[in-house]
């Protein structure tokens, strides 16, 4: 039994929960993996019809976690190549799976967690949900999660949100569409509830035939030369100066060189 996740089936619909609460869920190369092969254990099984996408405590997702930051602040560039495509691949195998997946938003949504929502088919958050792209504060990029986030919010939005790194509410998540729906804590189960009924009321090959026709009719395919693409792209700002400077400043819980006083 895992200590990252766990996964649950009821009737038609299966949930994959991030069980690690403590550290806010936050994953590693070995949460990476699992998340990988639990999608593709639960996509493949022929009776669920919908998938949820779901965390513990207060947080969904933060993103990666310090121990595995402090590996890779040391990492070459090679090594990051490797680290950074086992990120892309989960994140594809997530966007690309058959069955229509939901994202459960029970809390703030940090840094990698926002690839995690924004390759789901659709997501629900709670209305005290926050959200981050904090990436440019380490001196680094959203590079692996750019196609999916991207798509999710718009062009328009990721130009600020890349940029600033601000925090914004679940009500700003809702105006730029990175989540379809906000509600309150106790009404959260009974709006992803009334989704799954939707998707299992629907024919499966048609849901699944929808599912690829929008990947294959919205915008530049996220296909093999992109997602190289977005690898180098962390690969070579986490070997950079200011980016080996921005991780260790956060791991030393100091201010960054580029921040005077």
């Amino acid at each position: 039994m895992s200590q990252n996740l766990s996964i649950t089936q009821a009737g038609a619909v299966a949930r994959i929960t991030l069980t690690q609460p403590e550290i806010r869920n936050a994953f590693s190369d070995e949460v990476i993996a699992e998340l990988t092969a639990a999608f593709q254990d639960v996509g493949a099984r022929a009776d669920v019809r919908a998938i949820v996408l779901a965390a513990e405590g207060p947080a969904f997702c933060a993103g990666a976690n310090l121990n595995w930051m402090r590996r890779m602040a040391d990492y070459t560039r090679d090594e990051n190549l490797a680290d950074a495509a086992k990120l892309a691949e989960m994140l594809r195998v997530i966007y690309e799976c058959e069955k229509p997946t939901i994202a459960r938003v029970q809390g703030d949504v940090y840094a990698g967690g926002m690839g995690l929502v924004a390759a789901c088919d659709m997501a629900v958050a709670v209305d005290t949900a926050g959200f981050c792209l904090s990436e440019v504060k380490l001196g680094l990029i959203p590079a692996t999660i750019s196609p999916y986030v991207i798509r999710a919010m718009g062009a328009r939005a990721a130009h600020r949100y890349f940029l600033t790194a601000e925090r914004f509410d679940a009500a700003e998540a809702l105006r730029i569409g990175f989540v379809h729906e906000v509600v309150a804590a106790e009404q959260l189960d009974a709006r992803v509830d009334a989704l799954t009924r939707a998707l299992a009321s629907a024919s499966p090959n048609a849901v699944r035939a929808c599912k690829r026709l929008v990947q294959d009719v919205a915008e530049r395919a996220i296909d093999a030369q992109l997602i190289a693409a977005t690898v180098e792209g962390i690969a070579d700002i986490r070997a950079s100066d200011e980016g080996r400077e921005g991780v260790q400043s956060f791991l030393q819980k100091r201010k960054p060189a580029w921040i005077a006083g």
